[in-house]
């Protein structure tokens, strides 16, 4: 018996910090297009964040490893933390194409992300390697998606699927706002993540 070719989602982000929103997201993902697993893949120098308070890589690792440690289809990789230079998802979809060229492969960001794409690193790569799901909450026009897949010459839903997910309302910098002003940020991530922050003051700086 030929075994099904597997489909594994690559859920890439600053995760600065990881949140609800990244959580549920990626479990939408899991059952919304039959996911064997989903891989999470902390940045570690991410090249669109500048100006922006980035809490140091191993920090973003391990409170990413705390949210995601009980679900057993959810992974990590350190892939680009161990990468030097620009963390550029064009070169972590390539490595993973070729770690296994014969999975399918889904790269999980957000809705208003993917509507940058074409100002990241090599952007056709990008659709060479893997399929695009597109996280966004309800109600989000999906207009500018599919003006985007006709400027990338991409057949709309063939390449790029719109995924609703409630729990976006979400933000990480919503969190550090939280954070910079002293407020809680209970129920917005886990709770072992929060006794990180706290312990570890990750986000110290930004009340500097």
């Amino acid at each position: 018996m030929v075994k099904a070719r597997r489909a594994i989602g690559l859920m890439g982000g600053t995760f600065n910090p990881i949140h609800y929103g990244h959580l549920v997201a990626a479990e939408a993902a899991l059952d919304a297009f039959n996911l064997d697993q989903v891989i999470f893949i902390p940045s570690g120098q991410p090249p669109h964040k500048s100006g922006i308070f980035v809490a140091d890589a191993e920090h973003r690792y391990l409170m990413t490893f705390l949210a995601i440690v009980s679900n057993q289809r959810f992974e990590m990789s350190r892939v680009e933390i161990d990468r030097s230079g620009p963390s550029y998802t064009s070169d972590t979809l390539s490595y993973f194409d070729q770690l296994d060229a014969s999975a399918a492969w889904y790269f999980i960001t957000g809705a208003d992300a993917i509507l940058d794409i074409v100002s990241w690193h090599n952007p056709d790569s990008i659709f060479r390697h893997a399929q695009l799901i597109a996280a966004s909450r309800p109600g989000y026009s999906l207009n500018r998606i599919r003006a985007l897949e006709n400027q990338l010459g991409v057949k709309s839903g063939e390449r790029i699927h719109p995924l609703e997910v409630p729990a976006l309302a979400i933000s990480s910098s919503q969190i550090r706002e939280r954070l910079k002003g002293g407020l809680s940020i209970k129920y917005l991530v886990p709770e072992a993540v929060e006794h990180y922050i706290v312990k570890n003051a990750v986000y110290a700086a930004l009340k500097a």
